[in-house]
């Protein structure tokens, strides 16, 4: 029997998603002198930098056989998608990217039934579907069409966020073996490492269109150091408390953080369709990574 949540685990929860759900509002901010790839350079650089600080994540060796995989990570966890959020952003609000980012439990259960070869079962369709309805109707005001419609640029923008966290999808099943092997600190270390060298270039192609504010370089510290770097020392700190299932909990009040420092800092305007579709996504996130029994796939498809 599993004890309910004391006043740490809550704790630990409510900073994990004001740190995470900040970081859209802190994109948009940063966007206002800093390009896009600066960004992301700065967000990856400050977040390995604030890790090294942690012994476990800088002295567990993870076996040469296994770097392929760790620097896929790099790619796809964290080169790829921490470069589309605040390329998106130039077109959309940080309100609607962070309530399209509470859809990664989704994509995870997804890709999870690709990568294993079998179908879903009844509890994971329900959700998945709930989901998808979510994820349209967050979209709908951002599609060029009608008097609530938006522009070709904000549809291009909700394209790549929605991009984004289905490469967070593939990564989150990924990862999971490597984190069983090595602990989750190590693996991400080593992948924002790797995730440097491929945002390398972007990063210093942006700083020529790029000037220097107060206001978004103070941004980029807590967009780094707590977001991408210490947030995940006290995820892996919870999961170790109350279990993986129980800890990713922390995901599904993201979105609502997002939504509200979006009206209060930026004076964004949530249009109806989109908190109705929100509500859908965490519903549907929340059925669909239910524990369910399922057959063993077929023989040599494991």
């Amino acid at each position: 029997m599993l004890d309910a949540f004391g006043g740490a685990e809550w704790g630990l929860l409510a900073v994990i998603a004001v740190v995470w759900g900040s970081s859209f509002v802190l994109m948009d901010i940063g966007l206002t002198a800093f390009e896009p790839g600066l960004i992301t350079l700065l967000r990856v650089g400050l977040g390995a930098a604030a890790l090294a600080l942690v012994p476990r994540a800088r002295r567990t060796r993870i076996d040469r056989a296994d770097l392929p995989r760790v620097a896929l990570l790099g790619v796809t966890w964290m080169g790829v998608p921490l470069l589309l959020f605040p390329i998106a952003q130039q077109w959309i609000d940080s309100s609607v990217a962070g309530m399209i980012n509470g859809a990664m439990p989704l994509t995870t259960a997804a890709w999870a039934a690709v990568l294993l070869r079998r179908l879903p079962g009844r509890t994971q369709v329900i959700g998945l579907t709930l989901g998808f309805a979510g994820i349209v109707a967050i979209s709908l005001p951002e599609i060029p069409f009608g008097a609530t419609g938006g522009s070709i640029a904000t549809a291009g923008g909700t394209a790549l966020v929605m991009a984004a966290v289905f490469l967070y999808g593939l990564s989150a099943n990924v990862a999971v073996p490597l984190q069983q092997r090595y602990g989750a600190l190590p693996v991400l270390f080593r992948a924002q490492l790797f995730a440097l060298i491929v945002i390398a270039p972007f990063g210093l192609w942006g700083i020529r269109g790029s000037t220097f504010a107060w206001g978004p370089a103070l941004a980029m510290i807590p967009l780094g150091v707590l977001g991408t770097g210490l947030a995940f020392v006290l995820m892996a700190t919870l999961v170790g408390r109350v279990g993986g299932p129980r800890g990713t909990v922390a995901i599904y009040f993201v979105p609502v953080v997002a939504i509200i420092l979006g009206v209060i800092a930026l004076q964004e305007r949530i249009h109806p369709l989109a908190v109705l579709g929100t509500a859908l996504v965490l519903a549907g996130a929340w059925i669909a990574t239910r524990r369910e029994d399922l057959p063993a796939p077929p023989a040599g498809r494991a």
